[in-house]
């Protein structure tokens, strides 16, 4: 934490000693976790299992995410599906390795959403700043990584069998935003499942809240403004990423700035 009363103390002790911010939530560790991924090439290829599988294979949980495009260079893509139309095929051509006849590659602007729930074959490309929400978990399956070698000239790790295993057939389902308006705040759902809730919400003037959720993370992603809480205003500002822990029960927005909002 950056300031307040738990200033200097890392997120997963305050969670740990202190769960009564966080609505006394039962996850043994913090369950949401934003990211900020920034690809100046292409990443993995990669698949994450569902809770079910990753708990009886890797002793943790699955990882369902999702992504706010932030920005894209022109002609950027992502992987987002594949071509497979049964686990024999599937299993053909990754052995086979023919990876432009198996990936689904999807172009991609700023402001695109993209929910990834678990099973989904993904890869983020060259030129794109994302926001990734996600089940706190670090299980990935690795399924091809474009024939890299490190320093030693070593190919890097793949997880064939269980990428296999997990990887769902059929086209992915994204979400479909829905968007409210309300005086100054313009308000879109992006995404809400079993996991987690994540919206939108651009703000041009001066908006009030109300807790309606145990906590919150928020993001700036464009612009300027404050934000008034307990009589107290702290500057908001592109880049800058806080909690709203469960004892802020209103708060008030002010400025021109777009929020990428999320709880579970």
């Amino acid at each position: 934490m950056s300031n307040g009363r738990f200033a200097g103390q890392k997120l997963d002790k305050l969670y740990a000693e202190h769960r009564e911010l966080f609505g006394n939530r039962p996850e043994p560790v913090f369950p949401l976790l934003t990211k900020i991924l920034d690809a100046n090439d292409w990443l993995s290829v990669q698949v994450h299992p569902d809770d079910a599988y990753g708990l009886a294979h890797e002793g943790e949980l699955g990882k369902t995410e999702c992504w706010y495009i932030i920005a894209a260079d022109e002609g950027a893509e992502i992987v987002y599906g594949h071509q497979a139309q049964n686990k024999e095929e599937l299993r053909q051509k990754i052995e086979n390795g023919n990876w432009e006849e198996l990936l689904t590659k999807v172009p991609v602007k700023a402001g695109d959403f993209f929910y990834v729930p678990s099973g989904t074959m993904h890869a983020i490309g060259s030129g794109i700043l994302i926001l990734e929400t996600q089940q706190s978990s670090d299980t990935t399956y690795r399924v091809y990584d474009f024939d890299r070698r490190d320093n030693a000239g070593n190919l890097r790790e793949l997880h064939l069998e269980k990428s296999i295993d997990v990887l769902t057939i059929g086209k992915p389902a994204n979400s479909r935003p829905v968007t409210v308006q309300a005086d100054s705040l313009t308000s879109t759902l992006l995404v809400s499942n079993d996991f987690f809730v994540v919206y939108k919400w651009e703000i041009e003037g001066e908006t009030h809240f109300k807790k309606e959720a145990d906590y919150y993370l928020v993001s700036v992603i464009e612009g300027i403004g404050e934000i008034w809480i307990d009589e107290r205003c702290y500057e908001l500002e592109k880049g800058q990423h806080f909690i709203l822990p469960s004892d802020v029960q209103t708060w008030s927005i002010s400025g021109d700035l777009q929020l990428i909002v999320s709880h579970p």
